[in-house]
């Protein structure tokens, strides 16, 4: 069974979802994307997509930002978004791209007198970070852009080029991932997760003037600090010399689910080893993202990918 899209209002092969080389989008990064996780659980043969409606509304907030104005409310995504699961058959861990985009064919900047539209891909992902061993980092020369610049409160497509020049540069030092600092040199997060610490016992996490994206994952996981191991979040900014303090490091994402970092700067964090309170918080998220912790099924919206819908 081929893959499929949703691309134009209908659901199609992935391999005849196409675009014009002239699409604004392409040219200009006038687009918002959103990465959805299907988690698959063998037990019960079934594929849980997580926390997928806070993905749709943090989506449409940013096709505010765009002025991208799509017929579509969270609901009506979230509905297309099973639909198409379902009907792709996928038996695994599968990611989820939904992208808002300015569809007109024309050359140009603005956002203003552009026609708009939305699609939908489903495809499989390797690890995208080591969550088990533990990721090394370096800070990025790199600064995260502004919010008066490109704002960090969407998944705005070409702010990515950002995140891909500090990752691109980490990984060429010899890093895996990298952490990049604001205009006020606060740590603000890594080039595709947000980022915690451990210090002194407390739990702390950059916030939103920080400019950094508010993760779905990073809420999620506030939460389940707070509910099951009793561990408020503090967010305030860190300076780039407490990342060499604390006691544990870790990132959060849709991609990374929760990756603990084992060395900043050639500097190991703590021990150098994968911290107590990461690897309780792994041990509850990989769980819930799987529909098997039943106080958080909620959050999972379950695919049955058995079925084939028309």
């Amino acid at each position: 069974m081929p893959p499929y899209a949703y691309f134009r209002k209908q659901f199609v092969p992935l391999a005849e979802a196409k675009i014009s080389i002239l699409t604004h989008a392409l040219h200009y990064g006038t687009a918002c994307f959103e990465g959805i996780r299907g988690n698959w659980n063998d037990e019960q043969e079934q594929l849980f997509l997580f926390r997928i409606r806070e993905h749709y509304v943090r989506m449409l907030k940013g096709c505010r930002i765009l002025k991208i104005n799509i017929p579509y409310s969270a609901d009506d995504m979230c509905q297309l978004t099973v639909k198409l699961v379902e009907k792709s058959g996928y038996r695994e861990d599968v990611y989820i791209r939904p992208l808002a985009y300015k569809s007109s064919e024309a050359i140009g900047v603005r956002l203003h007198d552009l026609e708009d539209d939305f699609l939908i891909i489903v495809a499989t992902l390797p690890a995208y970070l080591d969550a088990d061993e533990g990721v090394r980092c370096c800070t990025s020369s790199w600064r995260r852009v502004d919010d008066t610049m490109i704002p960090a409160r969407g998944k705005i497509s070409g702010i990515y080029v950002n995140s891909a020049l500090a990752k691109t540069e980490a990984n060429e030092r010899g890093f895996d991932e990298a952490i990049l600092l604001n205009h006020d040199g606060h740590v603000s997060e890594g080039s595709g997760e947000n980022i915690f610490f451990v210090l002194e016992g407390k739990l702390v996490t950059p916030p939103s003037s920080d400019n950094i994206l508010l993760g779905v994952t990073r809420d999620a996981i506030i939460q389940l600090a707070r509910n099951e191991l009793g561990i408020e979040t503090a967010e305030m900014s860190v300076d780039r010399t407490e990342l060499y303090l604390a006691d544990e490091v870790f990132l959060t994402g849709t991609a990374a689910h929760v990756s603990p970092v084992i060395e900043i700067d050639h500097r190991p964090v703590g021990n150098g080893k994968v911290g107590k309170v990461t690897k309780e918080l792994q041990r509850l998220y990989f769980d819930v993202i799987k529909g098997k912790n039943p106080k958080y099924l909620n959050w999972c919206t379950s695919a049955d990918s058995k079925l084939v819908k028309d």
